[in-house]
């Protein structure tokens, strides 16, 4: 028995049953860690200081909570929702109803895809535009399955296939890992054969769009994400506002780091007064606790995946699945995209996925014979699945944390599994297919 497929199908089998991700994380590591011959006392030990490696990414989605409900009291995203109920028209009105929704859909898309590539800032814009729109989402009975499916493609995509922003970094992470692993490419010809994978992503978005997700579904409106009271139209604090999204960006980028930028921007709303020395704290707590959640997620998948790599059967798993392949190229491509998004499920992360699965997948492919550009697709491909649809990735998380403000939406029902059924399995059969073109 292999330690990682069975701890990633404990997890995932813990968290369909609706127990929480944290604890089935941590029970999924604690079984794999004994299955791969670790030892209790041995496993909790490499679990415990694997923790460390999400507590940077826990800090900074938490600071980032704070920022966004400060941002909220400013007035700013209640200008969004007032402007956006002016669309909507008056009750009955179905062609305005309708334009509202595509325009809610679109206007997320756009700004989920800009997070990867244009403006680089992952899914720290999530907490600061979703939880405002949750009135209206709710009024115009928009189904928020579809709005997790809509963000995670934003979140996915763009970085899989244009090497901009975050999609650069995972470019060159493919390249220089192949590269280690005896097989030179360009970095020009990645996105060339990671277009037909994406274009798989695209079909399984459209179909979440206008077949899975296209009915009403009622939510309780009783629940506010800002109370009546907050909604302040200042417009020197919302002018301050602009400023300390613009400043909490600016610092991010130049230090590549989301707490100092989260702070920045904190410190512009004090330091202008655009928040109340004596409401500052409460806000900040309130924002940190609708991110709490994402961030204790990230910390018990980083001990996850230190299990999973002390056990060794990651590589064994790889390897396993060379042996078993044979001459079958078809068959081989196929297991490899498998492995990859078991891999990938448990880490939860694709960037950390490529350097395990190109050392041994980049020599197999060579050895079948597969071109460059198709052993680009299958490790690319395979390092890419399960970024959408794991319970523990942020690309999952995010969209969570910023819908469930209000306590209606599910991680695993609602974001996890439609993420998981539209856009991995047609990667899984795309890359497939792409891989046997080239």
């Amino acid at each position: 028995m292999n330690a990682v497929v069975i701890a990633v199908l404990v997890m995932l089998i813990l968290s369909l049953v609706r127990v929480n991700v944290v604890f089935a994380l941590i029970t999924g590591a604690l079984v794999g860690g004994l299955v791969g011959g670790m030892g209790m006392s041995e496993t909790i030990s490499v679990f415990s200081e694997g923790l460390s490696g999400g507590a940077n990414i826990a800090l900074s989605y938490a600071l980032l909570g704070g920022f966004a409900v400060a941002i909220s009291y400013t007035g700013i995203p209640n200008l969004l929702v007032d402007w956006v109920l002016k669309v909507v028209g008056k009750k009955g009105d179905s062609r305005k109803t309708a334009l509202s929704k595509a325009l809610i859909v679109f206007s997320i898309l756009i700004m989920a895809v800009f997070s990867q590539n244009l403006i680089p800032i992952h899914i720290a814009f999530i907490p600061i535009l979703i939880p405002p729109l949750l009135k209206v989402m709710t009024e115009l009975e928009l189904d928020r399955r579809l709005i997790a499916s809509v963000i995670t493609f934003g979140l996915t995509a763009p970085y899989i296939l244009l090497p901009v922003g975050f999609g650069l970094q995972f470019h060159e992470i493919i390249a220089q890992n192949m590269a280690s692993s005896g097989m030179d490419v360009a970095m020009g010809d990645i996105p060339k054969a990671m277009l037909i994978p994406v274009g798989g992503m695209f079909i399984g978005l459209l179909i979440a769009v206008f077949v899975s997700y296209r009915k009403p579904r009622k939510y309780s409106a009783a629940k506010e994400v800002i109370s009546e009271e907050k909604m302040v139209y200042n417009k020197k604090a919302m002018v301050f506002a602009f400023i300390s999204i613009i400043v909490a960006l600016f610092v991010q980028l130049q230090l590549e780091s989301m707490i100092f930028g989260a702070l920045a921007g904190i410190a512009v709303l004090y330091l202008s007064g655009s928040v109340k020395w004596k409401e500052a704290d409460g806000l900040l707590n309130e924002g940190m606790k609708m991110m709490a959640f994402i961030g204790f997620v990230m910390i018990a998948a980083s001990g996850f995946a230190e299990v999973m790599t002390a056990t060794g059967h990651v590589e064994t798993l790889v390897e396993a699945t060379a042996d078993a392949i044979g001459g079958n190229k078809a068959m081989a491509a196929l297991i490899m995209l498998v492995v990859g998004l078991l891999v990938t499920m448990g880490i939860g992360s694709s960037f950390a996925t490529i350097p395990i699965i190109a050392a041994i997948f980049v020599p197999l492919c060579m050895e079948l014979g597969f071109s460059p550009m198709s052993t680009i697709v299958i490790v690319g491909t395979a390092g890419a699945l399960g970024d959408a649809g794991s319970p523990a990735s942020d690309s999952t998380l995010g969209p969570t944390a910023g819908l469930n403000a209000d306590g209606q939406h599910n991680h695993i029902w609602d974001t996890c599994v439609p993420t998981f059924l539209h856009y991995n399995i047609p990667l899984i059969i795309f890359g497939w297919i792409a891989a046997l073109i080239f």
